[in-house]
């Protein structure tokens, strides 16, 4: 089996590539390298020839389209995104190109090549893996997210982010792309760039700097990385096309 995984070396998209190469499957994986891909990783992965690293960009229409012609994957699943909201408040823009365009590309590169990019007998699935938590409203702090909650975005960020779901689920509806959507609770674990919450806590008081806590209002629900990624398999696997499935518990707020 073959996957397409953007967004690979970064937090979230590095650990389910090393998941995917202990499974024994070939990864292609395609990577900006931005501020928070690390290629670092991935050390662990020197040299496997089932590991295919390419840097690029998931906007460039003919690399997506070439990768998915060359290698005809099984599935693609797509980590690839700009994802602190505090960054977006600042540059907006590069939430829209990566989020939104970037979604748009890979999901034309995958429609274009639908007939003969998935192997015979395979199911291709286009699943945006992001921790999205914040743009659905709730009627109270803990409530619990579900798949058909009305969009709310508060920023930039959320707002590019639940713009990619509906171009995903366009692509379904419209098209009849077989797409699959996660939406999961905030990620800790291995290798998670240090600007996150848990992370930058410990590397605060390691320090002896202010802890950087929220409001006590505030209610987070954290989700280990790897079982994270397990979840995704197990919505590959069985997860019905067009739905949208949930991956933790409560809200952010």
């Amino acid at each position: 089996k073959t996957v397409l995984v953007t967004g690979g070396a970064g937090f979230i998209g590095s650990c389910y590539v090393l998941s995917r190469r202990t499974a024994g499957e070939r990864v292609v994986n395609l990577d900006k390298l931005t501020y928070s891909g690390n290629i670092g990783n991935l050390a662990s992965l020197d040299g496997d020839a089932e590991h295919i690293f390419v840097r690029g960009d998931i906007g460039d229409a003919l690399l997506v389209r070439q990768l998915l012609h060359h290698y005809q994957p099984d599935a693609v699943i797509n980590f690839a995104a700009e994802s602190h909201v505090d960054r977006s408040i600042h540059d907006p823009d590069a939430f829209v190109r990566t989020n939104v365009l970037g979604t748009c590309t890979l999901l034309r590169g995958v429609l274009d090549g639908g007939k003969s990019c998935p192997k015979k007998g395979g199911t291709l699935s286009v699943s945006c893996t992001f921790p999205r938590m914040r743009y659905t409203e709730r009627s109270a702090p803990a409530a619990r997210l579900h798949g058909d909650d009305p969009v709310c975005a508060e920023q930039p960020y959320s707002a590019s982010k639940a713009s990619s779901d509906h171009f995903v689920r366009a692509y379904h509806e419209t098209y009849g792309l077989p797409t699959l959507i996660t939406n999961c609770s905030n990620n800790y674990g291995p290798r998670q760039f240090p600007e996150k919450l848990i992370p930058l806590v410990i590397l605060n008081a390691l320090s002896g700097k202010p802890l950087p806590f929220t409001a006590p209002e505030n209610i987070r629900d954290w989700l280990h990385v790897e079982d994270h990624c397990e979840a995704i398999v197990a919505v590959l696997e069985k997860g019905a096309p067009g739905e949208c499935y949930n991956i933790g518990g409560h809200s952010e707020r």
